[in-house]
């Protein structure tokens, strides 16, 4: 069995950082453009398109957009176009389709119906010569290269990076920019952050929650599903908002939870709820920015808190990678799974 390090999902998750640095100068006058365009003629609202890591990237930009920019942020089916062949009134709209591989039929068949419709096209998109990027009206380069594990690592931190550098050039707000210039060296300094205590923890269960709000609620989609897809362990993903209304029955003794924090108005209400898991007996491990204690995993102090999901999610699938070999899998090719999944 190859140690963890050995993987391809470890080695282009460790790359993020150099991944984030080289989209954030490639595409600085590419989103400046596009920015000052989109604050002259303003969408009425934004729609995202997506499936997969990159609809949880997606959520993760509704709460960038909505709290940002204060446009309301909808996740769009491809399915109502693909499938139900559905007219939607997008005139005004923009668009945001995101992307790896930017080939999946059903979100092509959705981006032309958007565009159809009146909306801006918008791709998120790693791979710039594929059908996706050919029909946008504009194409945001992910720019994360080549990425050969099945399990996306570093195209979703660059999809959230992506979000971020939009938006910081939509709204003109100098400490988003900040918090993107320091991001790469976050990233760096993040790789090396201790979360061995949740492989051990996890080796032998079958069944957790994943709980994050607000920023981090996409990061917590996303951990989900890589447990599922790396791991073969069954993990659901709840807003802390929302997990006690019902999903909290199954917790207690012998039924973890992982929560995923940044340092927002949402960090007191979120470790309320681990707390009161914790009081009922369930193992809970709690990532949030300087959080110290039992099953605590480290994040840094001082991170901004939108930027705070991406460190995360890198001390993450640094994890995922070492359980993943731990319980009898290989990360890099999960059963039934391919890279590209070509939905209809």
């Amino acid at each position: 069995m190859k140690d963890a390090s050995d993987t391809l999902m470890y080695r282009e998750a460790r790359s993020s950082a150099e991944v984030v640095e080289r989209q954030l100068a490639a595409n600085a006058g590419l989103l400046a453009a596009l920015g000052q365009r989109l604050r002259e003629r303003p969408p009425r609202f934004i729609v995202t398109c997506a499936r997969g890591s990159s609809d949880h990237a997606a959520a993760y930009a509704k709460y960038v957009f909505e709290t940002r920019l204060g446009l309301i942020t909808a996740s769009a089916s491809p399915s109502v176009s693909s499938i139900y062949d559905a007219d939607l009134k997008l005139d005004g709209a923009l668009f945001v389709a995101i992307s790896q591989s930017g080939r999946s039929p059903d979100l092509l068949r959705s981006a032309q119906a958007a565009k159809d419709a009146g909306a801006e096209v918008v791709a998120l998109v790693n791979v710039e010569d594929s059908p996706l990027a050919a029909l946008a009206d504009t194409v945001v380069p992910l720019r994360a290269g080549p990425e050969h594990s099945v399990a996306a690592t570093k195209s979703y931190l660059a999809t959230l990076a992506a979000v971020l550098q939009l938006t910081a050039h939509w709204s003109g707000d100098a400490d988003l920019h900040a918090a993107l210039a320091r991001l790469p060296d976050d990233l760096r300094r993040g790789w090396d952050a201790d979360w061995s205590p949740l492989v051990e923890g996890l080796r032998d269960v079958h069944n957790l929650f994943v709980v994050g709000r607000g920023f981090g609620l996409g990061g917590a989609l996303e951990a989900a599903l890589k447990f599922k897809e790396t791991c073969g362990l069954h993990a659901e993903a709840f807003s802390a908002a929302e997990v006690k209304h019902g999903p909290m029955a199954l917790v207690g003794a012998g039924f973890p939870v992982l929560f995923l924090a940044q340092d927002d108005d949402t960090l007191q209400s979120t470790l309320a709820v681990a707390a009161e898991f914790r009081g009922r007996g369930a193992r809970v491990w709690v990532a949030a920015p300087g959080a110290e204690g039992p099953d605590m995993l480290p994040l840094a102090v001082g991170l901004a808190p939108i930027a705070t999901p991406l460190l995360a999610l890198q001390s993450f699938y640094r994890a995922a990678s070492t359980l993943a070999l731990a319980r009898g899998y290989d990360p890099d090719v999960p059963p039934h799974l391919r890279k590209v999944t070509e939905t209809m």
